[in-house]
């Protein structure tokens, strides 16, 4: 779980700080589309749609922006018709992976992401040989320094977490995902703001990579995370923290 939550982190720090601010802007767009169109255009009843436009906010999307993708999204304006598309496959040293995507165009997705996995060591799978690896559930990583682990627990459990671990400088709060609106806004009502948070695919069991085999991991999976239509990556690697941080930088 370190592993996950880890890279979680890492993931959200560089989304901060990225400058091709354009691409992320372009998945959260993708991503507000699909939602209104599969539950509609009201945030209070579409729960996605409202994780959705809350990270766009984050990343301080201009509103009309949103709007727009909403509208479109829900068929109230034109627009480029997206599907979801997730694959599943194994990076080096056997760790498990799982892509989601959101494309317009299914033949380019597929060949590009084969064309990634097979020149990064890895292989891309058929539909199921992986995913019941993983499951549904939201991890909420939080700073250390922000609130010691009593304050957090009352906090998280009254509002329908399942657990609280500790990680490094980090607590992971894992929570079903029916539950991730309620779990995040109570730590930010009580002042803490997480590192990250979100609805994720949660390793039931991890693979212990390190060396040239983690460095290999971890390239595949940031190829894969910028690919154009895929919307998140999700493994079942153990990379020691230090050596995750090092790799990442």
């Amino acid at each position: 779980m370190s592993g996950h939550s880890k890279w979680a982190t890492i993931k959200h720090k560089k989304a901060a700080t990225d400058a091709k601010r354009g691409k992320i802007f372009t998945r959260l767009i993708r991503e507000i589309q699909v939602a209104a169109r599969e539950a509609g255009a009201e945030q209070d009843a579409n729960p996605r749609l409202r994780t959705a436009v809350a990270a766009a906010k984050a990343q301080s999307m201009p509103a009309e922006n949103i709007k727009r993708a909403i509208l479109r999204g829900s068929g109230q304006l034109e627009g480029e018709t997206y599907s979801e598309i997730t694959f599943e496959g194994y990076a080096p040293a056997g760790v498990a992976v799982l892509v989601e995507t959101v494309t317009d165009n299914r033949n380019r997705t597929v060949a590009e992401l084969r064309h990634i996995f097979a020149k990064n060591g890895g292989n891309l799978g058929e539909n199921g040989c992986v995913s019941w690896m993983f499951r549904n559930q939201s991890l909420v990583v939080v700073p250390k320094a922000a609130t010691d682990e009593e304050e957090l627990m009352d906090l998280v459990l009254m509002s329908g977490a399942d657990d609280l671990r500790e990680d490094g400088d980090h607590w992971a709060v894992y929570s079903p995902p029916s539950a991730h609106d309620d779990v995040v806004g109570a730590i930010k009502g009580a002042g803490i703001e997480p590192l990250s948070a979100e609805v994720s695919r949660i390793p039931e069991n991890t693979v212990k990579v390190a060396g040239k085999q983690a460095g290999s991991v971890i390239r595949m999976i940031e190829k894969l995370e910028d690919q154009d239509d895929v919307q998140n990556v999700f493994a079942n690697f153990d990379i020691d923290e230090k050596e995750l941080e090092a790799l990442s930088a």
